[in-house]
């Protein structure tokens, strides 16, 4: 038995209390089509509405290169998801045959929600997957920075003093070696 038994099944019982019923549903409907309405027009963001107008654009740019040929971005279009963009339509009375009509169109609705949801999901892991790419790089660089200002003072003056006394070394052994050139030259 479906809904619509049940419904016929309610309707032939107690018609009179159907009607007053019926009534409550309605403006309980009309009502929830409302909320879904300012729900959508509520839902921006620095200004950008993508469940408001499928004609809303954002685009997330990755990198800081703008020209065509080496920018990376995403650009997300929006989704007309209010009741009307849902093709939800308000009811007057709820009839058995204006019933049964909405019920498809919350049918209709409810795939199109989940395909936009899916089209957002999609994106915002895209999204996400960068910034935790970028945190990571950003750590490495940090990381990298820190290791070259905080370096230890004791071992870079003794490597500066190894480097020097090698200099000297160098310098000393090639004044001896033109020495000893010099010296076996002059027994000639």
């Amino acid at each position: 038995a479906g809904a619509a038994d049940t419904l016929s099944i309610t309707t032939q019982a107690n018609p009179a209390a159907n009607s007053s019923s019926r009534q409550k549903l309605v403006s309980q409907f009309n009502n929830i089509l409302e909320q879904i309405d300012k729900l959508a027009e509520d839902a921006s963001f620095n200004g950008v509405n993508l469940i408001n107008s499928s004609s809303s654009k954002l685009t997330v740019a990755f990198n800081e290169k703008r020209d065509a040929a080496t920018k990376s971005e995403l650009s997300l279009t929006g989704e007309d998801l209010t009741s009307s963009g849902l093709n939800i339509t308000t009811v007057s009375s709820l009839s058995d045959s204006e019933a049964n009509a909405s019920l498809d169109q919350l049918s209709e609705a409810l795939i199109t929600l989940r395909e936009a949801g899916s089209k957002f999901g999609s994106n915002l892991s895209t999204v996400q997957i960068r910034k935790d790419y970028t945190k990571a790089s950003i750590n490495t660089l940090q990381t990298g920075a820190d290791n070259l200002v905080l370096a230890d003072t004791n071992e870079e003056g003794a490597n500066l003093l190894a480097l020097q006394t090698r200099q000297q070394l160098s310098t000393t052994a090639l004044s001896m070696a033109s020495q000893a050139d010099q010296a076996v030259l002059r027994l000639f």
